[in-house]
């Protein structure tokens, strides 16, 4: 009995229950890793039917657990896949039901270029082993379309190169769809587009196109990446209109390139594809009838010849007659005779005033249907003139009308940050905060007295003019 220890005797360490250590383990995780950015490799991705997306990311020595919630994900940009290396942008926080820690994913970019070009060429390959790349899927071009269908950004210089080189060759009317050209929303856009143009109806209200052009500048690979992904190839693919793909400069190649029926490496190469020069044609039509002219005059020739020889060889009609007088001896012989060589004549004479008569009739018609093809010709180019005028008005109202300086003018006002950022919502400011105001007439600066945020906004590195994100700026 003298050898037993007394009972140990509690110390001062506090007494928690499990949910109060996991959610005090969550704050403090959460205040000391509020936005993180984490590099890895996507491993055991998961899409249950709930929408939001499980994996986990992990390096060559640990793993993390990820989530993107459904909402999230569709702006996100690209697919995930298995073995894809990415960056991942969100925050970190625990899960008590497990008590596991992971990353709530915000947003996520692929890892450098070579990751892009890896994802570019895994992804061309399996579109080829489909088909969509097959050289006899491929359709010549029309030769001279009168509806042109483009799909661009309405407000870039690329439209404009286009409808310049349209009008410098031969005026079409062409109908323009807008779409974003960079960004989430740009490959979903222009694939709807695409399929848009082909549901049109023959004889509806909205010409159908006879030829598509999807045009964009040029740009990073990560600018022209919609154009790679799935949707676009395969709305380019399953086009029935020809479609001419300018997508970026000469040394740019998109997988909408493959799938598009003629490749052009700039937008003005598109246009100096879609229609040939109207000067030329006219110089080849009027070469036709100079050409057609100078048959006409040697057929003519060559049957007064023809009509000549066959002269030459009657012979005298007189030593005929003589001859047949010394044969025969009777008048009524050499009558007959001089009646049937008379007749003769007179069948060669109208013979060859009728071959005259037609060819000149042929002649005088011909020159009648060129002048006819010349004005009609004329009178469709004036035509097209002036709807493609009536069209360069009507975008012009329309890009007016677009401006947010219009909506200035009806009394409202934008307010920028310090950054120079439009401020969108009152819980956006600080006080201490400087404001510049625009108004339609001017713009005044202006200072936060007391800001919806609360205390004075700490200082922070500038941002970026496009929000950090690869999206082209709005108008405001």
């Amino acid at each position: 009995m003298d050898n037993l220890e007394p009972p140990s005797v509690p110390g001062n360490v506090p007494e928690f229950s499990v949910s109060e250590i996991s959610f005090a383990l969550k704050r403090q995780l959460e205040g000391a890793f509020p936005r993180v950015r984490v590099r890895g490799e996507i491993s055991q991705p998961s899409f249950p039917r709930s929408g939001h997306c499980y994996f986990r990311l992990k390096d060559e020595n640990a793993v993390i657990d990820a989530v993107c919630w459904k909402t999230t994900l569709p702006r996100l940009g690209i697919k995930v896949e298995e073995g894809m290396e990415v960056i991942a942008t969100g925050k970190i926080t625990t899960y008590a039901g497990s008590s596991r820690y992971q990353i709530i994913i915000e947003r996520l970019e692929l890892a450098g270029e070579g990751a892009l070009l890896k994802l570019l060429e895994d992804r061309r390959k399996k579109l080829a082993a489909e088909g969509l790349f097959d050289l006899d899927r491929k359709r010549p071009l029309p030769f001279l379309p009168e509806v042109i269908g483009v799909v661009t950004s309405p407000s870039g210089a690329v439209i404009r190169d286009i409808l310049h080189r349209l009008a410098e060759r031969f005026p079409r009317r062409v109908l323009i769809w807008p779409v974003a050209v960079q960004g989430e929303r740009a490959a979903a856009e222009v694939a709807a587009a695409i399929a848009g143009f082909n549901r049109l109806p023959e004889d509806g209200p909205v010409p159908r196109p006879q030829l598509l052009i999807v045009a964009r500048g040029g740009g990073s690979l990560e600018d022209l990446w919609a154009f790679n992904e799935e949707v676009v190839v395969r709305a380019a693919a399953a086009s029935s209109i020809p479609l001419i793909s300018a997508v970026g400069h000469e040394t740019d190649t998109t997988l909408i390139d493959f799938a598009s029926d003629r490749r052009a490496p700039t937008p003005t190469a598109a246009a100096e594809m879609a229609v040939p020069v109207r000067a030329d044609l006219l110089d080849e039509v009027l070469d036709f009838g100079k050409r057609t002219m100078a048959c006409m005059t040697r057929a003519l020739r060559e049957a007064a010849t023809e009509l000549a020889g066959l002269a030459r060889g009657l012979g005298d009609p007189r030593r005929l007659i003589e001859e047949q007088r010394l044969i025969n001896g009777p008048r009524r012989v050499i009558e007959v005779k001089q009646q049937l060589i008379a007749a003769e004549g007179r069948a060669l004479r109208s013979a060859g005033e009728r071959y005259k008569s037609e060819m000149k009739q042929r002649v005088e018609r011909t020159a009648e249907r060129l002048e006819q093809f010349s004005e009609r010709i004329q009178r469709c180019t004036q035509e097209m003139l002036a709807r493609c005028g009536e069209r360069v008005d009507q975008l012009g109202k329309l890009l007016e009308s677009y401006s947010f300086h219009s909506v200035l003018n009806r009394g409202f006002a934008l307010v920028r940050g310090q950054d120079g950022q439009p401020v969108l919502a009152a819980a956006g400011t600080h006080a201490g905060d400087t404001l510049q105001i625009e108004f339609a007439d001017g713009k005044i600066g202006a200072r936060v007295t007391d800001g919806a945020g609360g205390a004075p906004r700490p200082a922070s590195a500038p941002r970026r003019r496009d929000g950090g994100s690869g999206n082209q700026g709005s108008l405001l």
